[in-house]
């Protein structure tokens, strides 16, 4: 029986196993031999559907009860994090989604080929094909001849396991060793984590000023606000919307700032190597958030972020707030050896260096 503090939504169950790459179906056939299968998954209208040959072991389930699971790890956590002695503790962090029904054939040739659209849509989102329907000459006798087949998602389950089961205490912990230990996830599952637990208190280096939230991570939620704050900003006149949004999406970190509503009033991000260079770039509060230390909270908050905080040196380009990133010992490019640009600055570092966590909340200052 699922314990009940790590129930997740109808609505998570049904977002992990559209988003999944891959979802693991079981069954057993006529005969009683158990059938599992690693199969694509869409879903559609209400239903997770997949595509098959019309012989083989998934035609073999069809109007038999199956179990289908879509999974998503988010982070390992090793015991040391909450212990330094006892194995007990180590675990992982995941998401997953469980579904039971009977595979039932979908037969109407549209609703066929709107299956097989949307599974191409999921596995090549680039386009470069004709659209799948069931008139296309291209597609008529494949959307005929194949098996599309699925269930209701209707009572599908989801399991959270981000530390509900811990106290504060221990999860802070957690938050911590994520931060330090810097794995490509692990911004990420901090912010996971302290949502679904919001008894837990922020890390000091998450705690904005003036009333603020510092987040170590942010997705495609936060772009449509992002991209809002970056409107008409000088530096990106020369790049599209869609440019930024992929820009953003394609960072190695991207930080923000939110107020006690939950909006976004800063963002910043960084491209990085890992170990010579990163990159900031799109610094930016709100208007009327400026002059706050929002701005030197997320600067701090970014040079800490491990794909930043391991690189050697950390360049940026800018005209009108080269105070601000004086403070964090940005010099002029042209008072390196060899360097020709004068308005660019760049925080050289020594090998090693570069603190583990980002200091509490900013003053003051120019933001």
């Amino acid at each position: 029986m699922r314990r009940r503090e790590f129930l997740g939504t109808d609505e998570t169950a049904r977002a992990l196993f559209d988003a999944a790459e891959v979802v693991h179906l079981a069954g057993a056939d006529a005969e009683g031999r158990v059938v599992l299968k690693t199969v694509h998954g869409v879903v559609d209208d209400g239903w997770l559907c997949f595509h098959a040959a019309p012989a083989g072991e998934k035609l073999s389930l069809l109007g038999r009860e199956i179990v289908v699971t879509a999974e998503e790890v988010v982070a390992r956590v090793p015991s040391f994090f909450i212990d330094p002695v006892r194995a007990c503790p180590a675990t992982t962090l995941f998401r997953s989604a469980q579904l039971r029904g009977v595979l039932t054939a979908i037969d109407a040739p549209g609703r066929k080929a709107r299956v097989l659209q949307r599974l191409m849509e999921k596995l090549q989102p680039e386009g470069g094909h004709a659209p799948i329907t069931a008139e296309h000459p291209l597609y008529s006798a494949a959307v005929r001849g194949l098996l599309v087949a699925g269930l209701p998602l209707e009572g599908a389950v989801a399991k959270v396991k981000l530390g509900q089961n811990r106290d504060d205490a221990s999860r802070s912990a957690i938050v911590e060793h994520l931060w330090r230990r810097g794995a490509p996830t692990d911004a990420r599952a901090i912010e996971l984590l302290l949502a679904a637990n919001p008894t837990t208190p922020r890390p000091a280096f998450l705690r904005g000023p003036a009333g603020t939230t510092l987040r170590a991570h942010l997705d495609g939620r936060s772009l449509p606000q992002a991209l809002g704050l970056l409107e008409g900003t000088s530096w990106n006149h020369a790049f599209s919307r869609d440019e930024l949004a992929r820009a953003h999406l394609g960072s190695a970190a991207w930080v923000g700032a939110v107020d006690a509503g939950g909006a976004l009033v800063a963002t910043a991000r960084a491209t990085s190597d890992g170990g010579k260079y990163a990159w900031v770039y799109d610094v930016c509060v709100r208007t009327d958030r400026r002059r706050e230390g929002v701005g030197q909270a997320l600067v701090r908050l970014l040079l800490a972020h491990p794909a930043v905080r391991r690189c050697r040196r950390v360049r940026l380009g800018t005209r009108d707030a080269q105070p601000l990133y004086r403070r964090f010992g940005f010099v002029d490019v042209a008072s390196l050896a060899g360097a020709t640009s004068s308005s660019e600055l760049v925080l050289v570092r020594q090998e090693g260096a570069g603190p583990p966590l980002a200091e509490g909340p900013a003053g003051r200052g120019r933001g």
